[in-house]
Order: structure tokens, then C-alpha cells, then sequence
């Protein structure tokens, strides 16, 4: 099962950010109910081994906390891949993902060692953009790099399965993990 572990982005976050994508020149708009703050890819692993990573998750305990998306950037280089909405790399959130990975490790699962740029996906182009769709990118992200949504409370985080599918992948929430200092989930 294809898997990840993510923030989910609030209303509010959403609607601001189905506004700016509805701005955009090329590419294809991540769906709304896609819209996340990865804290770790998976990749593909057996039920068991997800089963034993939620039993681990669930004794995890770690702060609730504030974060802020703000600014784009591009993962891709010269040939953008996708673009994304930046998140604050609060030392809450940075401590979360390393006892995230730490669990994942425990359990068998090898995430891949890159580093963790906190961020949310809003558009994807596919095998890359032409130097034209380059050109209207680069002109979006100057018009509107800067930004930003307020702050808000992350209170938990999810496991999700992603099923990829012709149109696009769909996520499922397999399990939800409350931060401490928020209420029951």
C-alpha cells in the first residue's frame, strides 16, 4: 500500500489557496482534497508494516502547534516538477518529522534521506513545462511569491493511502494522530 504521513490544511488555508491556484497559467491544480503538509513519504509498504507504524504512532506525543504557509518555490530546478506554498520550518513542526522518520525506522521502513523542506503542493507539471510555461511560471511566482496565509494550529496528523489512479491520486485517511495540548480527535 502506497503511504504517507501528512498535516492536513484547514479551511480557511484551502479556500485561500484555491484562490491563487485558480490564477494559474500552466500546470495542473492539486485537488482540494489533496492539499497537505507531507511530513513523510512512504512509498509502498505491506499492511503489517503500516500496522505496527500505527501502533508506534499512537504512543507519539508531541506539542500542538502554530505554523504559517507562505511564499512559492519550485521543486524541479530549471525543469519545475511542482509548485508549492512554502510552511514555516518551526522547530515544532522540524522536531515532529525527525520523531516521525525516527518511528518510521523502528518499523522497518527506510523513507528516503533527502532533506525536509515543509511544504505544500499546489500544482504539478507533469514531464516538466516548455521554456513558454516556464516563462508564465516564473512571471506567477514574481507576481504573487510572496504569499501568505495566517497562521494556524496544527492539532494532529494523519496516515494516509494514496491510491494513484488515471485522473490523479486519491487519499485516504487510514488513522489520526492528536498532538498533545489538543483536544481529542
Amino acid at each position: 500500500m502506497r503511504a504517507f504521513l501528512a498535516i492536513d490544511v484547514p479551511d480557511d488555508a484551502v479556500q485561500g489557496i484555491r484562490r491563487l491556484q485558480s490564477q494559474l497559467p500552466v500546470g495542473r491544480a492539486v485537488p482540494r482534497d489533496n492539499l497537505h503538509l507531507t511530513l513523510a513519504f512512504l512509498g509502498e509498504q505491506p499492511e503489517e508494516t503500516l500496522e505496527a507504524l500505527d501502533a508506534d504512532l499512537q504512543t507519539l506525543r508531541a506539542p500542538a502547534f502554530d505554523i504559517r504557509l507562505s511564499g512559492l518555490d519550485v521543486f524541479g530546478g530549471r525543469a519545475p516538477k511542482v509548485l508549492f506554498v512554502a510552511a514555516d520550518p518551526v522547530p515544532e513542526l522540524l522536531d515532529l518529522q525527525r520523531e516521525i522518520m525516527a518511528v518510521a525506522r523502528r518499523v522497518g521502513i527506510q523513507p528516503e534521506r533527502t532533506r525536509y523542506r515543509p511544504h505544500v503542493t499546489i500544482a504539478r507539471f507533469g514531464r516538466g513545462l516548455d521554456r513558454g510555461g516556464a516563462a508564465r511560471l516564473g512571471r506567477f511566482i514574481e507576481a504573487h511569491g510572496t504569499f501568505s496565509l495566517a497562521p494556524f494550529r496544527v492539532r494532529s496528523f494523519s496516515l494516509f493511502r494514496s491510491i494513484l489512479r488515471q485522473e490523479g491520486a486519491v487519499h485516504e485517511e487510514l488513522a489520526t494522530y492528536p498532538l498533545t495540548g489538543s483536544p481529542d480527535i
